[in-house]
C-alpha cells in the first residue's frame, strides 16, 4: 500500500466533512435563532515504522522512525454566541438576550409529547389564545419550563383580543394584569444539548436545567448567529484544501503507471 494515498484519501474525506458543516451553516444563515456548527480535526497515531524481512539483520526488526497515518474527522461543535436582533414589531414575536432558550412543548410524530428548547421566538396566538411556536407547538411558562414538564397546564393562554405587553422577565400582561410568563431556562452545561432538527434542542441524560438570567424583547427576532462572509472565504480554503490532496492522488497515481511501464521493459 503507497501511504501517500492513504494520507491524501483521509484529507479529503475530512475537508469533505467540514464542507457538509459548512454548508449547513450557510443554508440556516436566514432561520430566526439558529447557532452554527463547526468541525474540528484530530491527527491518528504516529506508528513506529520497522523494517521486515531484512536480511542484514535475520529476525531483528530494526526502527526506521515514525510514521504519520493522515487526519480523521474530530468532533462537532455548536457556537452558542449571541445572534442579532431585528425588529419585527410584531407583539407575539420575542427574542432572548444572554444565555437562555425558550421551552417548548414538543409532539412528534407518534404522539409522543416532550420538552424541546429553541432560540426562535416567531410565536403566534391561536383562537382559543394559546401561544405557539410557528410548527404549532405549545410555549411553556416558567414553571413548566423549570420542572421540564409538557402537559397541557403548563401551557401559556392569552385572550387575543387584548393587546399583550412583555416585559424584560418574560411576564405577560393584559389590561396591565398579569396572565403569564414566558418559560426561558439556562443549562448547567451546553455539552448535554443535542440538536434535535426543526431549529429545537433536546436536553440528553445527566443535563441539568438552571434558572436563565437573560431578558426577553418583545417585538424582535434574534437572527442567526453565521456571519455569510467568513462562511463563504471559509468554503474557498475547503476547496482548495480538497484540490491539495486530489492533486496529490493523482500525482501519485501517475508515479505508479510509470513505474509499472518501466517494470513491463
Amino acid at each position: 500500500m503507497v501511504k501517500g494515498l492513504y494520507t491524501a484519501y483521509t484529507g479529503m474525506i475530512n475537508q469533505q466533512n467540514r464542507m457538509d458543516v459548512l454548508t449547513n451553516n450557510l443554508a440556516n444563515s436566514a432561520t430566526n435563532g439558529f447557532k452554527k456548527e463547526g468541525a474540528t480535526s484530530q491527527a491518528f497515531d504516529e506508528m513506529l515504522a520497522i523494517k521486515i524481512k531484512d536480511s542484514s539483520a535475520y529476525n531483528l526488526p530494526r526502527g526506521i522512525g515514525d510514521v504519520s497515518l493522515g487526519v480523521k474527522i474530530g468532533e462537532c461543535y455548536t457556537d452558542y454566541g449571541q445572534g442579532s436582533f431585528r425588529v419585527t414589531d410584531n407583539v407575539y414575536d420575542m427574542a432572548i438576550d444572554g444565555d437562555g432558550f425558550f421551552a417548548i412543548s414538543y409532539t412528534n410524530k407518534a404522539g409522543e409529547t416532550s420538552v424541546k428548547y429553541t432560540r426562535d421566538g416567531a410565536f403566534s396566538v391561536t383562537r382559543e389564545g394559546y401561544l405557539v411556536t410557528k410548527d404549532g407547538d405549545y410555549v411553556l411558562n416558567q414553571a413548566a419550563a423549570q420542572a421540564g414538564n409538557p402537559g397541557q397546564a403548563g401551557y401559556i393562554r392569552v385572550d387575543p383580543n387584548i393587546p399583550l405587553v412583555v416585559d424584560d422577565l418574560g411576564n405577560l400582561y393584559q389590561n396591565n394584569m398579569l396572565v403569564g410568563q414566558v418559560g426561558v431556562v439556562d443549562f448547567a452545561d451546553y455539552n448535554f444539548l443535542a440538536k434535535y432538527g426543526e431549529n429545537l434542542y433536546d436536553l440528553v441524560e445527566g443535563g441539568q436545567v438552571q434558572p436563565s438570567t437573560a431578558r426577553v424583547e418583545q417585538g424582535t427576532l434574534e437572527m442567526s448567529n453565521v456571519n455569510v462572509v467568513s462562511e463563504m472565504v471559509e468554503m474557498i480554503n475547503i476547496s482548495r484544501a480538497y484540490e491539495s490532496n486530489q492533486k496529490i492522488i493523482q500525482t501519485i497515481d501517475s508515479t505508479l503507471e510509470k513505474l509499472v511501464t518501466m517494470g513491463k521493459v
